[in-house]
């Protein structure tokens, strides 16, 4: 292969697709590919899919479709389509049929199969559709391309159990399959020793890790004895399920310094008869009580959550009490959304679903409270100092640096050099309802 041969990947969804993408970039580049910023200077294009929201799907077959003038204009180049969206048959064979300038097609079980469909491709096989239904085979270790070299994403829990009504994931990533804890720790002592300063955990459910092992330690435990690795500076986790959540892990994040003082628990509706329906497995009061208890042990962490607003049969009275728990909860950042339907799922055959003009305009009104509690809440922090992990130039300032504190605030800071990777203090000095800005104390 020719030294100058490039590749670039397109990647959709969360944190997990994201460490798949790296994972298939370490792959291209054990091939002898080059990575490129962009599309229309690769010889490889791979997109990595998601299928959690409608949306997503779409802008997927509007890049597909906008790629299909790069492919006319350069035949030889490689289109890989894969991830989530494509274990659904009606995605897979919709996007098969409409755009016959895919080259290969792929799941999320087989994507370490990535290097010998390019192969067979390369050596003149037209078209590969090749999506596993479930892993036939234990994941093989791959190469790894992190976007940079002091932070890493590892990978604790496969797939999800919970089956809420209105997710897709379990149908596309399988049942919970838990890493063993070995793996886990030698892992994360390899990163480390490769000057790694933060790990974030992933799982769909994190709080599920080592429930399908034998003699397997919790979650909490496993987070216990990764604070034993000398110079890992900050542990980060995410997702967990409320249902899930002890006192055991409020215990080791409050004693321990090292696992960053962020809970992200997305709590979907505020209304028990909501969560109910969407099988969360969890009321409105269990919830609340919940971070309470939270907010009572670790006095300094900060809560995130996930929102859907319009889910079947949600009505002004149910979404009212959504607004209230958001109000009393004073969640540092919510990530929220209108329902969409998702196929293969529970919530799909249910009946009166909420008009999108309803859908809409609720998801402002909830926006609307989240952003003024998030202000608030970051105001407090001027004039405080903060340990920010700088991460390198912010996205719309060059001359500004931008970085995390462990409560998962941003903050943006003046850029000086030689602070990428480091843990700096900072003081603050401006607030925003996203965004923190101060001033670096020497």
């Amino acid at each position: 292969m020719e030294a100058s041969e490039k590749y670039h990947i397109i990647t959709y969804g969360c944190q997990m697709n994201e460490h798949d993408s790296e994972k298939i970039s370490g792959q291209l580049q054990d091939m002898g590919y080059e990575p490129t910023e962009e599309a229309e200077n690769a010889d490889i294009v791979v997109i990595n899919t998601c299928l959690v929201r409608e949306n997503a799907e779409l802008t997927v077959y509007g890049k597909v479709g906008a790629l299909k003038k790069l492919k006319e204009n350069n035949p030889d180049m490689i289109l890989a389509v894969g991830g989530c969206m494509m274990q659904k048959d009606e995605p897979a064979d919709r996007l098969y049929e409409k755009h016959p300038q895919v080259d290969i097609i792929f799941g999320t079980h087989n994507r370490h199969r990535i290097p010998a469909l390019i192969e067979e491709i390369k050596s003149g096989r037209e078209q590969i559709v090749e999506v596993w239904d479930e892993p036939k085979e234990p994941d093989p270790e791959t190469p790894v391309k992190r976007k940079n070299n002091f932070q890493a994403w590892v990978t604790i829990v496969k797939g999800c159990d919970n089956y809420c009504s209105y997710c897709v994931v379990p149908h596309v990533r399988g049942p919970e399959r838990s890493r063993r804890e070995a793996d886990i720790i030698s892992e994360v002592e390899n990163l480390v020793e490769d000057g790694v300063k933060e790990i974030t955990l992933l799982g769909q459910n994190v709080n599920a890790y080592g429930q399908d092992l034998k003699n397997s330690t919790s979650f909490s435990g496993l987070l216990e004895k990764l604070t034993g690795i000398e110079d890992l500076k900050r542990i980060r986790f995410m997702t967990s399920h409320p249902r899930d959540f002890h006192q055991g892990i409020i215990d080791v994040v409050r004693y321990n310094d090292s696992i960053c003082s962020h809970y992200h628990l997305p709590v979907q509706s505020g209304s028990t008869k909501i969560l109910r329906r969407m099988n969360r497995g969890y009321t409105r009061d269990e919830y609340l009580k919940l971070i309470e208890k939270i907010r009572t042990d670790d006095e300094k962490a900060a809560i995130t959550s996930d929102i859907i607003v319009g889910f079947p049969g949600e009505t002004e009275e149910d979404f009212q009490q959504t607004l209230d728990l958001v109000r009393r909860c004073r969640f540092d950042m919510a990530f929220t959304f209108s329902y969409s339907t998702r196929p293969g799922t529970a919530a799909e055959k249910m009946e009166d679903k909420v008009e999108s003009e309803v859908k809409n305009e609720r998801l402002q009104r909830l926006m609307k409270v989240q952003n003024e509690i998030s202000k608030e809440k970051n105001e407090k922090l001027i004039d405080e100092v903060v340990e920010v992990l700088v991460e390198g130039e912010s996205k719309n300032n060059p001359d500004t640096f931008s970085g995390y504190t462990d409560t998962n605030k941003l903050v943006i800071i003046p850029a000086r050099p030689g602070l990428q990777g480091k843990i700096v203090p900072v003081k603050i000095t401006e607030a925003g309802s996203w965004t923190l800005y101060g001033e670096l104390l020497d």
